[in-house]
């Protein structure tokens, strides 16, 4: 299969699917942090017709439940989550006949349509928690493979004893928050890389 990934510049998607054998490149403004197939540039500039799979990473800044706080204090915020909502949207419409847009939980459940699915990484093997919402189109919702025990109450590797992200404020932070679990990266790879 033909596979964009788009805003992804960690490349974990990406070569997850080059992994099991598929024409996979990634696409996003800033360089890619591992060496592979990627497209330095806006993704609407760029040609998506003939890709069977696109699986969008859109930037949650103005989007996740996190920061929203901060539009009724900054409301120049506003126009920001207004645009971000467009940008989803647009990534939506891309001729691609299977589309997964992911995001945490935000506004784009009210400002748009209710995800699909909602997973966690610890559904898939990874000690963490990450609520993380999946838009599909043309897809199936993703079979969990490796649920770890204690559920949702269960305090994870990437958690404070409050339940807080233990990652500390710093230039890398946004990345290494955004940056998509091994585990899902590889049952999005598996899963979705089959036939439909």
């Amino acid at each position: 299969m033909r596979v964009g990934i788009l805003c992804e510049r960690s490349g974990v998607v990406r070569d997850a699917f080059i992994r099991q054998g598929h024409d996979a490149i990634s696409c996003d403004l800033h360089d890619t942090l591992s060496p592979g197939p990627h497209i330095r540039g806006d993704c609407f500039d760029q040609d998506w017709l003939g890709f069977d799979l696109l699986i969008c990473h859109p930037d949650c800044t103005y989007l996740a439940r996190s920061g929203l706080h901060w539009n009724k204090r900054r409301p120049e915020r506003e126009a920001m989550t207004e645009e971000a909502v467009l940008f989803v949207v647009g990534l939506s419409l891309l001729p691609a006949p299977r589309i997964a847009i992911e995001n945490p939980i935000g506004c784009l459940s009210s400002r748009w349509r209710k995800p699909d699915q909602i997973i966690q990484p610890w559904q898939f093997g990874e000690d963490a928690s990450k609520a993380t919402c999946l838009w599909l189109k043309g897809l199936r919702p993703l079979t969990h493979t490796d649920v770890l025990p204690g559920g949702r109450e269960a305090r994870r590797g990437n958690q404070t004893a409050s339940g807080q992200n233990k990652l500390g404020p710093s230039e890398h932070r946004k990345h290494e928050r955004s940056k998509t679990y091994q585990g899902i990266a590889e049952a999005m790879a598996e899963q979705w890389g089959q036939p439909s």
